[in-house]
């Protein structure tokens, strides 16, 4: 994989990249750049629904609850149309969260001489943890049914989940992916 490549994973949930780094670490004897990311990943959630088809769902929605509400209108049951309206104002409500919540990411770069796990909330609330990636392992909680459950990186009486807006089948190619990273690092 060359420094620009990106490998897109399933739903578009990871990119994994390894950015181009001038060499301005680079090891005396070893020519081994310490500074240049061996692993980088970026996890944001997954929607489903764009932002053209939410404007397409809530036309439709829209019509359908006019449409629904005018023979209740014509019967002189007015408030009827009210509620029809409530509900199209709250499922709008719950998309337009849903929307904004989906701008929080989780950042993993992985170097030979740091770990960074980087959490962004969709407020823009950041924590950062910063690990010895010799003295951390990747911890993996696999369901014999549904697969890995939950992926934590584990240091020093530290435990930090990650990776959980990913289904099981996306945690594992993440955590196999992390944790032969890892396992490279420590073979050094």
């Amino acid at each position: 994989m060359t420094s620009d490549d990106v490998e897109p994973a399933s739903a578009g949930a990871i990119q994994t990249s390894v950015p181009a780094i001038p060499a301005a670490g680079l090891d005396g004897d070893t020519g081994i750049d310490r500074e240049r990311p061996v692993f980088a990943a970026v996890i944001k959630p997954h929607r489903s629904l764009g932002r053209r088809g939410f404007r397409l769902l809530i036309t439709l929605l829209c019509i359908a609850s006019i449409v629904s509400s005018l023979p209740f209108v014509i019967m002189g049951a007015w408030p009827v149309a009210g509620f029809f309206g409530l509900d199209l104002l709250a499922l709008y409500i719950a998309f337009r969260v849903s929307f904004a919540r989906a701008s929080a990411f989780e950042e993993v770069i992985l170097s030979p001489i740091e770990l960074l796990l980087r959490k962004v909330s969709h407020r823009g609330h950041r924590k950062e943890w910063r690990f010895n990636p010799l003295w951390t392992r990747l911890e993996r909680d696999i369901h014999a049914e549904f697969g890995v459950q939950q992926l934590a990186l584990v240091s020093r009486g530290q435990r930090i989940t990650l990776a959980h807006e990913l289904g099981p089948a996306e945690k594992a190619k993440f955590g196999d992916a992390l944790g032969q990273a890892l396992a490279e690092i420590k073979r050094g």
